[in-house]
């Protein structure tokens, strides 16, 4: 939008004698104007691995609710420990029940504040237990943080994997297209059957077909990754520019045990906060045996002109004993529930660490023999196989086996880095990688 000063400004210009300075002008006033527009649109995710981390930390609805929970259960803290608000009244005595509007002259009318104390440390104790209670609230945020960070890296994962095996069948199919030429072309020379080109063709339409299967995959990628993202499941995704970059940080599977064993996971520190607040209720309900007191002031005057103070002092009786240890027993029962879902927390992330660090570890190996010795072989052979094919050594038949195993083995490079990949993702979530 235009500021207020560019009318006259631009009147003033315009009435120059340069026709040069005023175009000039007036195209910088436009694209001053429209530079705005561009600046605010957003970038589409889906370049990178970190565009995808930055649009879901930044833009996920449930991490937003979640932080707005955090907030406040961070408000409930002050008013745990807070003083309950005063009491005041104000009474009339000796009214006429005739004319209770209207009172005697030997009636009176008093004014009290009064005040409950609550003692023996409760409100201390009150307000630890909200304090932990906000803690593990902002530590389960944080648990689903991750937990989302990890299902948006393997939806990206899969959404570049697919792009890649397309590829592969993409360079498959091409290859075959050359292999029916080099067919037709020796089937006119009465050097080979006309089955060669036929079978060649069969073999390009089942790639075909699973070309279309890939790119369903695709498609089903980009929705899981859309709503990890928190975004509409056909909303456009930028091309991945690279492949995906997950390193893990832990050397090996026993020092990420260790890690999670010491409890440095915030969905374990969230349980084991859960566990510190039921202990400190447990606490508070026992303190809850001693009574509280409250202290009040009031002025009565009466209407025939004396006037008094008085000062009072009221202290519950805690005659409801039945009641108090049942609350008791539960407090303690909550808080062994928490202990036990906090060592539950710890036993089922060793757990998942120990499966994705055995899907990392055999994918890992499975890409790297791959890329070393199979798909070096297998091209080799499909060489080997083409020349010996086009000097009629070798029957089709071979040929079109080498190039399934050429083109095989480097579609199960891209599976294996795939599943690489994935694991990767799985192992960050429990080592808390935020890079």
């Amino acid at each position: 939008m235009a500021s207020p000063v560019l009318p006259p400004l631009l009147r003033s210009l315009f009435r120059a004698r340069s026709a040069r300075s005023t175009v000039l002008i007036a195209a910088l006033v436009l694209f001053a104007g429209a530079t705005p527009a561009f600046a605010t649109e957003p970038a589409l995710p889906g370049r990178d691995v970190a565009s995808i981390r930055a649009w879901l930390l930044e833009r996920n609805p449930e991490l937003r609710a979640l932080q707005a929970e955090a907030e406040a259960a961070r408000a409930r803290i002050q008013p745990a420990g807070a003083l309950p608000d005063p009491m005041a009244s104000v009474s009339v005595q000796e009214l006429d029940p005739d004319r209770p509007w209207q009172a005697r002259d030997e009636g009176a009318a008093s004014v009290q504040l009064r005040q409950r104390f609550p003692l023996w440390g409760k409100r201390s104790l009150a307000r630890e237990v909200a304090t932990h209670e906000a803690e593990a609230m902002r530590l389960e945020r944080e648990a689903t943080a991750r937990t989302l960070l990890a299902e948006a890296e393997a939806a990206y994962v899969r959404y570049w994997h697919a792009d890649q095996a397309v590829a592969v069948l993409d360079r498959r199919i091409a290859l075959l297209e050359r292999i029916e030429e080099i067919a037709g072309v020796r089937y006119a020379l009465g050097l080979a059957a006309q089955q060669d080109a036929i079978r060649a063709q069969v073999e390009r339409t089942a790639m075909q077909r699973e070309r279309i299967e890939r790119l369903a995959a695709r498609s089903e990628a980009a929705a899981a990754l859309n709503r990890a993202l928190g975004r509409r499941a056909d909303e456009a995704l930028a091309e991945p520019a690279a492949p995906p970059a997950l390193s893990v940080q832990a050397p090996t599977l026993e020092v990420l045990l260790q890690t999670l064993d010491g409890g440095r996971h915030p969905m374990v520190q969230a349980r084991q906060a859960l566990a510190e607040a039921a202990r400190s209720n447990v606490e508070l309900q026992y303190r809850n045996r001693y009574p509280d007191i409250t202290l009040g002031v009031g002025r009565m005057r009466r209407f025939d002109g004396m006037d008094s103070a008085e000062l009072m002092l009221e202290v519950e009786i805690p005659l409801q004993q039945r009641a108090r240890r049942e609350r008791e027993r539960e407090s303690r029962l909550l808080e062994d529930a928490a202990l036990a879902r906090a060592e539950a927390a710890r036993r089922s992330l060793q757990g998942e660490a120990g499966m994705a660090w055995a899907q990392w570890q055999s994918a890992r190996e499975r890409r790297r023999l791959t890329e070393t010795t199979l798909l070096p072989q297998a091209d080799a052979n499909f060489r080997s196989a083409l020349a010996s094919y086009q000097v009629g050594e070798v029957d089709f038949g071979t040929l079109l086996e080498a190039l399934n195993a050429w083109q095989g083995a480097d579609l199960a490079r891209v599976d294996a880095l795939r599943d690489e990949l994935l694991g990767a993702a799985a192992v960050r979530a429990l080592e808390g990688d935020t890079r």
